[in-house]
């Protein structure tokens, strides 16, 4: 049987997360909103329309949701030639795939901005399927993106291990029925990604490389 190791991008693999909340905090600025940092960097990780409903709430403009969401595209898009990989990403994924792991990618990104991020992890000959944000009509915590990774590669839940860096992702996996892996590099706490349903933390793609063989992937 297949076995699916799917992985989260942002903050996950690439070293994106703070970048998405200064330009998020930007657009809601131009905008006319003031909402503090802190709050987006814990609700990055959900999709743009979900993310500006959680953090302006049901009261919001929402003839403005397009607009604020179209302001951080253009305003991240300014960083995509020169988006940084975490330590390790490309390595750990062509390790995974070289044990047997079929490894696929589950991420809210589409588009220009995907294609950043896989020129980025340098590993796309390891790659065998990515479920993006245009795939799916509910985004993270949902388990629709894990269950699509999943029914692209052909394998189930329980042959499945998901690695993510944020609460979103791990609810999301934990849903879908699959083990889940934490990291740190997102920058959201270990008690908080415990807590959410990951099996077991890691610093980043280095640290759960090189301790691979005592991980829910070994």
């Amino acid at each position: 049987m297949t076995r699916a190791a799917v992985f989260d991008v942002d903050g996950t693999l690439v070293d994106t997360n703070h970048l998405h909340v200064i330009t998020w905090w930007e657009a809601f600025r131009q905008a006319g909103h003031r909402v503090p940092m802190h709050a987006v960097h814990r609700a990055v990780g959900l999709g743009s329309g979900d993310l500006v409903a959680h953090l302006l709430g049901d009261g919001r403009d929402k003839d403005q949701d397009a607009e604020l969401s179209a302001a951080h595209k253009a305003l991240y898009g300014q960083y995509f030639d020169r988006l940084p990989a975490l330590r390790d990403a490309g390595p750990l994924l062509r390790t995974l795939h070289d044990v047997g792991w079929t490894v696929v990618l589950a991420t809210s990104a589409s588009g220009a901005e995907l294609s950043a991020l896989r020129a980025a992890i340098d590993a796309d000959d390891v790659i065998a399927a990515t479920a993006s944000a245009d795939d799916v009509e509910e985004g993270k915590p949902a388990p629709e993106p894990v269950e699509h990774a999943l029914e692209l590669v052909g394998a189930s839940a329980g042959q499945a291990v998901f690695v993510g860096d944020t609460v979103w992702d791990m609810q999301a996996g934990r849903r879908a029925g699959v083990r889940c892996v934490g990291v740190l590099c997102g920058g959201i706490p270990r008690a908080d990604l415990l807590e959410a349903g990951a099996e077991a933390v890691y610093a980043d793609p280095a640290d759960l490389l090189s301790s691979l063989s005592d991980s829910p992937l070994a």
